[in-house]
């Protein structure tokens, strides 16, 4: 799930770096506070309150996951997060204990979001190994600074080197239409939330090929 806006030309906190586990705090309330107001999140938890309290945990199991298995891109000023997860052709899998941390985390909503797991699921690019974009997300105050553009930046580089495949879900056709500037493509139909708004799987193939 990706929330990110129009980046502008200046002002930006754009100097990328790793994060580690000292910032798993910070980054994961960044993310709940960058992603409360969206459709996705407001379909999973529509109580503003729980939402507010229930999000900074549910992301914070991403961010550990990304530590663990993957990689994590935030500023110097911690002001952003972008968590990537390589996948295999197989698909997505999720942590270990992920089950019971949801439902410890979620309470009364843990439904909701194993609902959102599988629509998800099922809509994710197979065949192919390839690094899943799980999260990117930037502080509310310092959005439009083109922050997000260059944590997409230092990673696509990356890839783009490495020769592999990148896919994410954008939250809205907003964000839809940013990543398709930044390289991106749908990938097959969008996702249909039960009863709610749709997100849209996109996939980019590496602008070079691997280095031999």
């Amino acid at each position: 799930m990706t929330a990110q806006r129009q980046p502008a030309a200046s002002g930006a906190d754009t100097t990328i770096v790793r994060a580690g586990p000292a910032d798993i705090d910070v980054l994961s309330q960044v993310i709940a506070d960058a992603f409360f107001p969206l459709a996705p999140c407001r379909w999973l938890i529509p109580d503003g309150a729980a939402r507010r309290e229930i999000l900074p945990g549910f992301f914070r199991m991403y961010a550990e996951h990304a530590l663990a298995d993957g990689i994590a891109y935030t500023t110097v000023g911690r002001t952003a997060a972008a968590l990537w997860i390589p996948t295999g052709p197989e698909g997505p899998a999720q942590p270990g204990g992920y089950d019971e941390r949801l439902a410890e985390v979620a309470g009364q909503w843990a439904e909701q979001f194993v609902t959102f797991d599988q629509e998800l699921d099922a809509h994710h690019l197979t065949g192919v190994p390839h690094c899943h974009l799980a999260i990117l997300a930037v502080r509310p105050d310092v959005q439009g600074r083109g922050t997000g553009t260059a944590l997409l930046d230092a990673y696509h580089a990356i890839l783009d080197d490495e020769g592999t495949v990148a896919f994410l879900e954008a939250s809205d056709e907003r964000s839809r239409g940013i990543y398709l500037r930044h390289g991106y493509a749908d990938y097959g139909s969008p996702i249909e939330l039960p009863g709610g708004p749709f997100m849209y799987p996109m996939v980019r193939h590496p602008r070079t090929t691997a280095k031999r």
